[in-house]
């Protein structure tokens, strides 16, 4: 199995941003990804840009003919159908946009994971710019039950699901506090259901807590967006301020 993640402690480069043009791109990205028109405040709610400065760059798209504007909408304009998928957007296009908000917000690595089989899959990811910090690659496969995103997405799934995996599955011990025990697994499932939220807490990597919630659309589990964060950075505050990112990222994709 591919490496599943690993704690650096290595300074991160210091190379220039362009706000304003990862912003621009952000938006175009996001708006795309949408398939629907889309108003001011809520890709500035989305992408974490302040109000003032979503209205220039929003009347530049406009002008350029990159965003074409209906009222209050926003929607892709004639400019962009060289750079429009020709198909539905794909998952990884519609989250993209949404994990590097959720990054920039929490400030800690955050991704977005689907289910492949009973193993789970980073789609994507956004490293931290802490020198502690969590990583993990894109396409890495890790067990469910390792993870905070894969048993936010088990607790999504239905008991019948739920008992099968328990069936066919071994569960490996990656540390002391990873939970192998069915009873035990099923137990965490129900909190999971009860607060909406999954936890770990150095189950697969020591020293790493994550936090995660599975999205569901139109019955269907689509994955689930997860936070990790070093433990000597963790306390009550940074957990609810995660778990209130979460929950508002998450739902973004279920209102679709």
């Amino acid at each position: 199995m591919a490496d599943a993640g690993s704690i650096s402690q290595t300074s991160s480069p210091n190379s220039p941003h362009v706000k304003s043009a990862l912003r621009t791109l952000d938006i175009i990205e996001y708006v795309v990804a949408r398939g629907h028109p889309a108003v001011a405040q809520e890709i500035a709610s989305a992408l974490l840009i302040p109000v003032s400065s979503l209205s220039y760059l929003l009347a530049t798209l406009v002008e350029r003919g990159y965003l074409a504007r209906a009222g209050r909408n926003y929607m892709p304009g004639p400019g962009l159908q060289r750079l429009q998928a020709r198909s539905e957007p794909s998952v990884e296009d519609r989250v993209a946009p949404l994990v590097r908000a959720l990054r920039v917000q929490a400030d800690e690595t955050a991704s977005f994971f689907v289910r492949d089989g009973w193993q789970l899959q980073t789609l994507v990811t956004e490293t931290s710019d802490h020198a502690l910090r969590y990583a993990i690659a894109v396409g890495t496969r890790a067990p469910l039950h390792g993870f905070a995103a894969g048993k936010a997405i088990l607790a999504a799934l239905p008991d019948s699901e739920i008992e099968r995996y328990l069936a066919e599955t071994h569960r490996e011990s990656f540390t002391d506090a990873t939970i192998v025990d069915p009873q035990a697994l099923r137990a965490q499932i129900a909190e999971i259901r009860k607060s909406g939220f999954a936890r770990t807490r150095s189950e697969y990597s020591i020293g790493i807590e994550g936090i995660a919630r599975a999205v569901v659309v139109r019955g269907e589990v689509l994955g689930a967006f997860a936070i990790a964060i070093p433990a000597v950075r963790f306390d009550p505050d940074v957990e609810r301020r995660a778990a209130q990112l979460l929950l508002r990222t998450a739902a973004l994709l279920e209102t679709d």
